[in-house]
């Protein structure tokens, strides 16, 4: 490593913003803005400083790439599906980084139609994204979205399946989501405010008219609420959703009459969240009204909607988190989770024998998968754990014999999940909780506090890290890592209190519970300081950005992608993306109490003069979610806090948003990046 190269100094302009009587001082403030020439000098000047010194890996990573390639089956597909006649496939050919989408008519063995080469479409782009498809009724059309800049933006068209002919219906800068009524020739799609991207429309088009001529059929005034648009599994409605962080509302239109009025389910009532299920002449309403924390099942007639005609079916329980429902004719499913993990309950109509699925592991996770049919006694789920490859699973409900469609090949030679170790820890937090710790790692590591050991953790909104399967994560784990997921407060993972005390005014429970999972695996002597490993996205950058400034001892080095850590700036600016949205989630700066609350752990703000851990930012100049200048701006000024030599790397895909780079192969560069961090730091070449 060359250690003269020098990175580079971003200049000061100071700004001062004023907020409730309080100043604060941002030096980097001028970096929000995109079409600023110095601003994209000084991401490029980041980006050259992070290939120069880190040029004796390229060769590394290359083999990393080549390595992590290797055990992907390139020639891959999907398990079938029946639907409406139809069965669909998506995969991929072997060299290609975008999937193929088809169907077959009625059998298997019938002629394959090739709906969407992705492969084609992306030719000539640096960005590609397939939002998806939605069918008519009559099969013959299909409505598809497609995004080019990689900011969430999409554009809908509209193909011929039997002609291949795309139509000249174009509809632009758009969100993705759109469906057709059952008539084969309306189509709702949703679309967003140009600034914020919020999603607040709901737009009615029939095709061989112009775009200027759609019809707006909802607006959401509210701009904390987000609006899309379904059709029921039963296909006999359609459904728009406006949903908040804390509270939905539902509207729903019967799909053979596209020109009708969307009457309101049920209204809004701050702090009741629900979602609905058609079948037969009944919704099924998940809910958590009435102080049903971790949600209940309730059902009543199409015909009487409101909440007062709700009866129940399942009702709340204490320690059993309800996440979704599945319907067939004679059975319903229920997907919850208790003690942390995933059950899959399976209930005959009929009252009699209900069951649950059993899993063994403690590491794993269970999902309903593509279920589109009411009438069968076939459930499709998914399985998987930290060391067993996924698995697409038909389970017959009524016999409980099971069949596995498809189990995730991981070539090679190389695999065998009994060389693997999984295992569930608690590890005990200052304030008396018990967090779980999924992690897997090789047999033969013995606890004696020099295994490397990679940290993850997410921690926000409600999303619980479920524990899954890794091909990639094996260039780790084969060169002695340990990997451990913390399920930290902010998540769901223990049900739906977990997500409440992690949020808001308990917010630094998330980040707590971080640092004391670290210390309960350096105490247990899994790992070391000198050893131990952090990483996180987006709200998980942020949860890196604190743990960095509240405890940098603990961490040899730090990965933090797209990293959500100037708080404050962020949530005032409400013509950002996901600002006003977001206030039930972190709180609104407007208000005092949670100004200086937030203020109180935002890393950007909360950056001072001490020594800080090794680290790698990564970010995407057309980031829709967390803009890209937060994790420049925090780089520049920890450039200047930070007291040691340690690492510190801003690498900026100047091509991306928030996922990344599209394309399978290219997503494998960037984190033949990371590992290489990593490993580079462990001094493991091998």
């Amino acid at each position: 490593m060359s250690e003269n190269i020098q990175p580079p100094v971003a200049k000061i302009i100071p700004k001062i913003l004023e907020n409730l009587g309080d100043s604060r001082t941002d030096n980097y403030f001028w970096m929000n803005d995109r079409e600023n020439p110095e601003v994209i000098d000084y991401l490029n000047k980041e980006n050259a400083y992070y290939q120069k010194r880190t040029a004796h890996t390229k060769d590394f990573q290359k083999d990393l790439f080549e390595e992590m390639k290797a055990r992907i089956k390139e020639d891959d597909e999907s398990v079938p599906y029946l639907y409406n006649g139809y069965y669909y496939i998506s995969r991929f050919e072997k060299g290609k980084d975008y999937p193929i989408y088809s169907r077959k008519k009625e059998s298997l063995s019938a002629k394959e139609e090739i709906m969407f080469d992705c492969n084609e479409m992306a030719k000539g782009q640096p960005f590609f994204q397939f939002g998806g498809m939605s069918i008519s009724m009559d099969n013959k059309l299909a409505v598809f979205s497609f995004d080019i800049i990689g900011r969430r933006i999409y554009t809908v068209q509209v193909k011929n399946l039997e002609t291949n002919e795309i139509l000249e219906d174009k509809i632009e800068k758009v969100t993705g989501t759109a469906v057709w009524a059952n008539d084969n020739k309306t189509i709702f799609y949703s679309s967003q405010d140009e600034v914020t991207l919020r999603s607040d429309k709901i737009f009615k088009h029939k095709l061989g008219t112009k775009t200027t001529e759609d019809i707006l059929v909802y607006f959401e005034k509210d701009d904390t609420y987000n609006v899309e648009i379904a059709k029921s599994k039963s296909k006999k409605y359609l459904a728009i959703e406006s949903g908040s962080t804390l509270t939905t509302e539902y509207r729903i239109l019967n799909a053979d009459n596209p020109d009708g009025k969307f009457e309101i389910f049920q209204k809004r009532i701050r702090g009741v969240e629900y979602s609905i299920n058609h079948y037969k002449d009944s919704f099924y309403i998940m809910t958590n009204a009435d102080d049903a924390e971790n949600f209940k099942l309730m059902k009543t007639l199409e015909t009487a909607t409101t909440k007062e005609n709700w009866t129940e079916v399942i009702a709340h329980r204490e320690d059993v988190l309800l996440e979704d429902i599945e319907i067939f004719a004679n059975y319903l499913v229920v997907e919850e989770r208790s003690n942390g993990l995933n059950k899959i309950r399976i209930m005959p109509w009929s009252g009699e024998g209900e069951y649950y699925l059993p899993f063994e592991s403690e590491t794993y996770t269970a999902y309903s998968t593509t279920n589109v049919d009411f009438d069968t006694e076939i459930l499709r789920y998914g399985y998987q754990s930290l060391a067993t490859p996924s698995s697409v699973i038909d389970f017959n409900m009524r016999t409980k014999e099971k069949e596995i469609k498809k189990e995730q090949q991981v070539l090679g030679g190389k695999f065998d999940k009994n060389n693997y170790t999984e295992e569930r820890v608690w590890a005990t937090t200052a304030d008396g909780t018990k967090v779980p710790i999924s992690m897997v790692y090789r047999k033969d590591i013995k606890k004696d506090g020099k295994n490397p050991l990679l940290q993850y953790a997410y921690g926000s909104y409600g999303h619980s890290m479920d524990a899954t399967f890794s091909s990639t994560r094996l260039s780790l784990l084969d060169r002695g890592f340990i990997y451990a997921i913390a399920h930290i407060r902010g998540g769901e993972d223990l049900g739906r209190q977990w997500y409440e005390d992690g949020k808001l005014l308990k917010k630094k429970n998330t980040f707590t519970d971080f640092i004391d999972c670290s210390k309960f695996l350096i105490d247990q002597k899994y790992t070391s300081p000198e050893h131990l490993y952090a990483e996180g996205g987006s709200a998980g950058g942020l949860l890196m950005g604190v743990v960095v400034n509240m405890a940098p001892e603990l961490y040899k080095g730090v990965i933090a992608q797209v990293a959500f850590v100037d708080v404050i700036t962020t949530m005032l600016d409400d013509s950002i993306p996901l600002t006003t949205g977001e206030y039930d989630e972190w709180g609104n700066p407007n208000k005092k109490k949670y100004y200086k609350y937030m203020l109180s752990y935002s890393p950007y703000d909360n950056l001072k003069k001490q020594n800080y851990p090794n680290m790698y930012v990564s970010t995407g100049l057309h980031d829709s979610q967390v803009q890209y200048w937060e994790p420049a701006k925090w780089v520049a000024k920890l450039r200047t806090m930070k007291t040691n030599d340690t690492i510190l790397y801003l690498d900026t895909n100047m091509d991306a948003g928030h996922g990344g780079a599209s394309g399978r192969f290219e997503a494998l560069k960037e984190l033949a990046k990371e590992f290489s961090f990593l490993l580079d730091l462990e001094k493991i070449k091998k």
